[in-house]
This record gives structure tokens, C-alpha cells and sequence, in this order.
């Protein structure tokens, strides 16, 4: 009991901002979220515009259910990234509990609109004393700047519903092998764990409800950028993979082929 206590009033990690080391500007991608069988359950859309000092990223995947689940980030980058703002939007039949969370990190306030065991919708504004190095919708952003770092905490709020804060610990795993047209190329692997502080943070493995490790595997060097990631998208939910995808189109007409017109 006593060295539970010690685990129960031992300070969250200590966690820095993270420096800008790959300055951010406009991008858009295309990611698809797979369940753990392997099915595409949603596709999305990942884009990032810069407004003079100012970056706005948003992930959004659109799934076939028609649910949404949706987070825009903004965020500056001067020395080091500073979140200034963050909104997710969880909704549709494929999420359990539909939720939807605000953070404002200047101010401190969390907004939380959710959906409880009985249908009803919950509201809560909880205020937070947030550190600078808080990471929500900036994750892979941390990763794509750790540079030869083998790891490196961050701070995230979660709503549960209640807004809490923990810590992120990102730490370098590896590097695994893919395939790209044919060849063999390397992503680095990295493990997130979710570290939870106070008496949560005691009580949850005792209890099986300790949150899972997060994957991830970014292409490292010059250009880094992330290609995957494996773990749930909401509490206790599935592990589910998101990943990196590229257009495809409808076949060309061949050559001889009347239709071509050759």
C-alpha cells in the first residue's frame, strides 16, 4: 500500500515544448482508417494552410456509416510549436459515445459536449493550468521533429468527460521494413504511452483499464512525414490503422482499342 501511495503523489513527467526543427507550411494528404479486420471503414482528408504566423491542420474522416470525426488544430511556430487551439468532433453510429472537446490553450478553458448512458447530451467547462508543451492534434507533428531524439514527453488533454491532463512518452522503437513500387524502404517506429497521473494513474492497471501504446512510423531525414499509426481513436475502443493512401483511376484505353479512336 505504501509504495502505491508514492506512485499516487509522485509529479507528472517533466515535458518540454517541442523546437521547431522542419518549419511547417501547406500540404494536403490523403489518409484511409482500417478496422482490425483489415477493412477501410473511412477515408480522409489531412490538410495544413498557413495564415501569417498562424497554421491550421485538420484530419477529417468521413466514414461509410456516415459518421464524422473531425479535428482542426491551429498552432505557431516560433523556436518551438505552441498549440493555440484544438476542436474534435467525434459523431455517427460508429462512435459509442459521440463527443465533442475544445481546447483553448491560452486561456485554459475545455469545452465538452458529450452523449451519456442514457442518450442525453452532457455539457462541461473545466479550466486547466496548461504547460506549453501541450501536443493535442500535434502528435505526429512531435514525432516529424524529435530529430535523433529516442524520446521525448509531451502533455495532452483528454475528456473522459471530465477534461484531464496527462502525459504523452514517445519513444523510438526501431526502424521496419516497406514496400514502395516494388522496393524496400525504412520508416521509424515509434511507441507512445499514455501516461496518467494521480490516483488514475495507480489505479488503472489494477484494474485493466491502463490505455493502450500507440504506434506510429514516420519517414525520417530531410523531409519527414508520417505514414501509419496503430491504436484506438477513442477510449476502450478498437485498435484500428490509419495509413497513408494515394488516388487511384479508372483504366486508360488501350492502344487499338476502338473506343481510343487509334
Amino acid at each position: 500500500m505504501a509504495a502505491l501511495l508514492v506512485c499516487a503523489i509522485q509529479p507528472r513527467l517533466h515535458a518540454d515544448p517541442t523546437l521547431v526543427r522542419k518549419v511547417q507550411g501547406t500540404y494536403h494528404g490523403f489518409l484511409e482508417l482500417r478496422s482490425p479486420d483489415g477493412q477501410v471503414v473511412a477515408y480522409g482528408d489531412s490538410t495544413q494552410v498557413v495564415h501569417g504566423d498562424r497554421i491550421t491542420s485538420e484530419t477529417l474522416f468521413t466514414f461509410k456509416d456516415g459518421s464524422i470525426d473531425d479535428e482542426t488544430t491551429v498552432y505557431t511556430q516560433h523556436h518551438t510549436f505552441q498549440l493555440i487551439s484544438d476542436h474534435h468532433v467525434q459523431k455517427g453510429p460508429f462512435f459509442p459515445h459521440p463527443t465533442e472537446v475544445f481546447v483553448n490553450a491560452r486561456t485554459g478553458q475545455v469545452f465538452t459536449r458529450s452523449t451519456g448512458k442514457d442518450g442525453k447530451g452532457e455539457f462541461r467547462t473545466d479550466h486547466l493550468k496548461l504547460p506549453a508543451d501541450l501536443a493535442n492534434g500535434m502528435v505526429p507533428l512531435v514525432i516529424e521533429n524529435m530529430g535523433s531524439a529516442a524520446q521525448k514527453t509531451v502533455s495532452l488533454v483528454v475528456s473522459t468527460p471530465k477534461a484531464l491532463l496527462v502525459t504523452l512518452v514517445i519513444s523510438k522503437v526501431g526502424e521496419d521494413s516497406y514496400s514502395l513500387v516494388g522496393t524496400t524502404r525504412k520508416a521509424t517506429h515509434y511507441e507512445i504511452k499514455i501516461v496518467l497521473g494521480g490516483i488514475a494513474g495507480v489505479v488503472a492497471p489494477l484494474i485493466g483499464k491502463a490505455p493502450p501504446n500507440i504506434e506510429i512510423w514516420a519517414v525520417t531525414g530531410q523531409a519527414p512525414t508520417f505514414v501509419k499509426e496503430q491504436g484506438p481513436i477513442y477510449a476502450d475502443g478498437p485498435v484500428m490503422t490509419i495509413e497513408l493512401i494515394s488516388p487511384t483511376w479508372p483504366d486508360s484505353p488501350k492502344s487499338g482499342d476502338p473506343k481510343s479512336g487509334n
